[in-house]
């Protein structure tokens, strides 16, 4: 022991050093690092199996979408035009028995009609994919590469003149049909 004193009042006693053996296990054992291995391993695995399936997931919900989108659209047209090529286009008296004007028997555009002219609903009978874009010089097949499109226009379940049966089908990349239907009715 050594006796140190400060300013001659107080003193200090210091006493030897008994420094007790100094562990150097400051690292990782093998094993250790082999279990963290397996472990995070583990994890990987089962992220991987749970994201993975996920992402397909994804894009099916888009691919629907985009068919949601092109099938609406021209659902959309369709409303939009009148009953039959024999009825006012002014709101005036639907076609049908006398002495109202006959429908058309014709369904599908009319001779001559180019896509822009098609005026009412039975026009789109037989519509495609590579059918052209109203006002435009592209088509379907343009915007929605790799989906098809077929519009059928039939006289409605009651078979006489007061309504047709609109139905649009779209198909997906992946090849899921997604189908659309309208009843229209002569009015």
């Amino acid at each position: 022991m050594a006796d140190v004193s400060v300013n001659g009042s107080r003193k200090f006693q210091f006493l030897p050093s008994t420094r007790s053996r100094v562990s150097f296990n400051q690292g990782f054992t093998l094993i250790e690092l082999v279990i963290g291995m397996l472990v995070l391993g583990i994890a990987l695995v089962m992220l991987a199996t749970m994201l993975y399936p996920q992402a397909d997931r994804a894009a099916d919900s888009l691919y629907r979408v985009r068919s949601a989108e092109l099938g609406q659209s021209v659902m959309n047209e369709i409303w939009g035009k009148r009953f039959d090529e024999n009825t006012d286009a002014n709101g005036g008296a639907p076609c049908g028995p006398a002495p109202l004007p006959s429908c058309s028997l014709n369904l599908g555009s009319d001779t001559g009609e180019t896509r822009n002219d098609w005026d009412d609903v039975d026009d789109f009978n037989g519509m495609t994919q590579t059918s052209k874009i109203l006002d435009s010089d592209r088509t379907y097949a343009d915007l929605y590469p790799g989906y098809q499109l077929n519009v059928t226009v039939a006289a409605g379940p009651d078979g006489k003149d007061i309504s047709k049966l609109i139905t649009i089908s779209v198909t997906t990349p992946l090849g899921e049909d997604i189908v659309f239907n309208a009843l229209r009715s002569n009015f």
